[in-house]
């Protein structure tokens, strides 16, 4: 079912300030930042050879990055997206198999316009798990 890490994403509270390390002090490749109103969050892409990371910057109050930087004020992994080829079919069976989709199960477009959903952290081990039909 899994495909390749699509990427790793890291919530920060300066995106600028992030975007500029990563650029200058690592030599990486990093994208212009981009609002998602409906996700709560300001993203901006790190290019690498084989995968990404994604920065995110909290949008608004209600941001759920706000929530985790007020836990980790210095930021800190917040989930990692793997591929899938069919989004449906990967949700059908994970919740036939006991795990929790977030929200109203149902794929919202993420910040690479294709449909994403995220797997309650407590099914696995600690970790938010993002999933994007590829």
């Amino acid at each position: 079912m899994l495909g390749r890490i699509n990427h790793v994403a890291l919530a920060v509270p300066d995106i600028e300030k992030a975007s500029k390390a990563y650029r200058d002090m690592l030599g990486a490749t990093v994208s212009a930042p981009q609002a998602l109103p409906e996700h709560g969050v300001t993203v901006v892409f790190v290019e690498l050879p084989n995968s990404k990371v994604e920065l995110l910057e909290p949008l608004g109050e209600a941001s759920p990055i706000a929530a985790f930087l007020a836990k980790s004020p210095d930021g800190g992994m917040h989930h990692i997206c793997y591929e899938v080829g069919d989004i449906l079919a990967a949700r059908d069976r994970l919740i036939a198999q006991g795990a929790r989709v977030l929200g109203n199960g149902e794929p919202k477009i993420g910040a690479h316009g294709k449909p994403v959903l995220f797997l309650h952290p407590k099914d696995f081990f600690g970790t938010l798990i993002e999933l994007e039909q590829v």
